[in-house]
């Protein structure tokens, strides 16, 4: 799989440290109380963000996942989101937390936020391991006092590696790299 990698854009390290300083951000933002906020990952992308960040967030949550899609096999989003497995908890009255592997157009996160919204969350926010707003469509408009928090800025490559695939491959890569376009093209 390494012979597939263009580059190394993120190390396992510099994804460590940043997960540190996104679960220190969220439990500084978070007010303890009742009820705990619901982290929401968005399957199957976000499954290893989702557990690393959980781990260090000090504070009473609690965790569920929700699927959409929007590339199937491919490299681009069709644009047209559908929810395929949704969430179980009771959202009603919580603060959700939707953490995502990557923000492209937007379409997905734009659902989503309409989603939770349409359970009776009280406030959405976003935590997003990578963003790309140069490929964004949508504006993104959180609920109630949402917040948005950004892993690392991504550049316009087709990328995978830490839960990010290909074909439902590379998954399992440690680093975020750039995938060799003669792979998918």
């Amino acid at each position: 799989m390494e012979s597939h990698i263009e580059r190394v854009l993120w190390t396992q390290d510099e994804i460590a440290a940043r997960v540190s300083d996104l679960a220190s951000q969220i439990s500084a933002d978070l007010v303890t109380g009742s009820p705990p906020p619901v982290m929401v990952g968005v399957a199957t992308g976000a499954f290893l963000f989702l557990a690393d960040l959980v781990r260090q967030i000090k504070l009473p949550i609690t965790v569920d996942f929700i699927r959409a899609e929007s590339y199937g096999c491919g490299t681009e989003s069709s644009g047209k989101p559908t929810i395929s497995f949704d969430s179980k908890l009771d959202v009603a009255g919580k603060h959700v937390i939707l953490v995502e592997d990557i923000v492209d157009t937007g379409s997905t996160l734009a659902c989503l936020i309409a989603h939770m919204e349409s359970k009776g969350a009280s406030s959405v926010s976003v935590c997003t391991f990578l963003d790309k707003p140069a490929r964004r469509k949508v504006h993104i408009h959180l609920l109630g006092q949402g917040k948005f928090y950004t892993g690392f800025q991504c550049p316009d490559y087709f990328v995978v590696g830490y839960g990010m695939d290909f074909a439902e491959l590379y998954r399992n890569l440690p680093y975020v790299g750039v995938l060799k376009p003669e792979l998918y093209k």
